[in-house]
């Protein structure tokens, strides 16, 4: 055999070997595309900052657990956000995204954008799978914190953490002044008969340098007194009700305690004023052992429910961040389920007591005794959850329609000129209710 045939024949093989290699490349190729074309892509919506506008550092631990949860448990689904946009540019971003058809299946829903979302159908109505999923119960949640997400009837999201309003208490002005902290059940006359006895001149100087409350607004009261401000489509508000008039004479009255005096939020975090509102977030961020020195750090402060109107009760407000699936999502079941975990399992959810400032949105994580434990360890003061629980029980959401936060800068206006005209506050309250009116119906014909 000579050395030409050994070549040849060499290079016949080498040859052989390469068109195999390239075969089985090439099967290979076809084999991991096939499977990966059966690896499911389930897209999110998520900020990058705190909802609650406190950073610790730990901003998308909570998803990115969930997600580790999740795709251990289904692992032909990859789920995939966009890092780094921030809390104030979201809302921009998530339209632009609707506006392209390239919508996360699953995303975080702005409570302002929350009622037009909504209204143009960018919402998957939730009823038939919450309908027809039998481990899905909704009584699960805080009543109001699961109402957040309704609109028209229809559930278009789920909570996933929240924080109601209560009331900040001067417990050092309190001590001083001899005076008991409120009950659960306090009321506006307890509330008035502290700030009256507060508000004054406590250097010789003739000038009032101690004060009530600062930051009590129009929607506290109100709430406060059971105020139900416009029907559910918002097309109308009754502004002549007795409950809206005391509770503009209750503003009237605290308001004259401070002889003209122009308060803000700096002269709560000096020590000069007893009660301020303020989410529960604010609490609990700002009693951290790791952030007390930075605010409120000069005085002994706690929080309470906010006080009880003569038609209402200790009312309070509820803030809730909540998550929705695209009306056009084609992973349906998918984002369901992920919607599920990240609102109702309890491992989950007790990660808001170590990553958030919020609460959950689960009564069986919120008042647990490790709940009480992690406040307890992270403010440096032990913790009475009963307080929460009440402030939760009873805490209400507003009335969710498109257009409300111009409708309820209409009612803001008036109320501020009511107050400032010193005229009667029922003559005014006719007047005020047809040009609130016409503003909604304005409003509509513009939708």
């Amino acid at each position: 055999m000579n050395s030409e045939f050994i070549k040849s024949r060499r290079l016949r093989v080498g040859i052989s070997i390469l068109i195999a290699a390239a075969a089985l490349f090439i099967i290979t190729g076809q084999v991991r595309r096939i499977r990966d074309s059966k690896e499911t892509v389930l897209t999110l919506g998520v900020f990058s900052d705190s909802y609650w506008g406190v950073q610790s550092g730990y901003a998308n631990k909570i998803i990115d657990d969930a997600i580790s949860r999740f795709e251990a448990e289904h692992p032909d689904v990859k789920v995939q956000y966009e890092s780094g946009i921030m809390k104030t540019d979201y809302s921009e971003w998530l339209s632009e995204q609707m506006m392209k058809g390239t919508e996360p299946d699953v995303f975080f829903v702005p409570e302002a954008d929350f009622s037009t979302f909504a209204q143009i159908n960018a919402l998957k109505n939730l009823n038939e799978l919450i309908r027809e999923d039998d481990s899905f119960n909704p009584d699960t949640f805080y009543r109001t914190a699961y109402e957040y997400g309704k609109f028209g009837g229809k559930q278009y999201a789920l909570p996933i953490e929240c924080a109601p309003n209560m009331m900040f208490v001067n417990k050092t002005i309190l001590d001083r002044e001899k005076i008991d902290l409120p009950a659960e059940d306090w009321t506006w006359d307890d509330f008035y008969r502290i700030c009256r006895i507060v508000t004054r001149d406590t250097d010789g100087t003739g000038i009032i340098d101690q004060f009530g409350t600062v930051n009590y607004s129009w929607i506290d009261a109100f709430d406060a007194n059971g105020v139900e401000l416009f029907d559910e489509t918002g097309k109308s508000c009754d502004f002549t009700v007795r409950e809206i008039g005391d509770a503009i004479a209750f503003l009237e009255k605290l308001s004259a305690l401070g002889s003209g005096n122009s308060l803000s939020e700096r002269n709560f975090s000096q020590g000069n004023v007893v009660f301020q509102p303020m989410l529960f977030s604010e609490y609990r961020a700002y009693k951290s052992q790791e952030m007390s020195f930075k605010k409120y750090s000069g005085f002994e402060w706690d929080c309470v429910t906010m006080p009880a109107g003569p038609s209402g009760d200790n009312y309070s407000r509820l803030d809730t961040l909540s998550i929705a699936m695209s009306e056009n999502t084609t992973q349906k079941e998918m984002a369901w389920e992920f919607m599920k975990l990240l609102t109702t399992d309890p491992q989950i959810q007790s990660e808001i007591f170590e990553y958030s400032a919020g609460i959950s949105v689960l009564p069986e994580v919120t008042q647990s005794e490790e709940t009480r434990r992690r406040i307890t360890q992270s403010t440096g003061a032990e913790f009475n959850l009963d307080i929460l629980e009440s402030a939760m029980e009873k805490s209400v959401t507003r009335t969710r329609f498109r257009g409300f936060d111009n409708a309820q800068e209409e009612v803001g206006l008036a109320v501020r000129s009511i107050l400032e005209s010193n005229s009667n506050i029922q003559m005014e309250q006719i007047i005020w209710n047809r040009t609130i009116n016409n503003y909604l119906k304005y409003m509509q014909q513009r939708q």
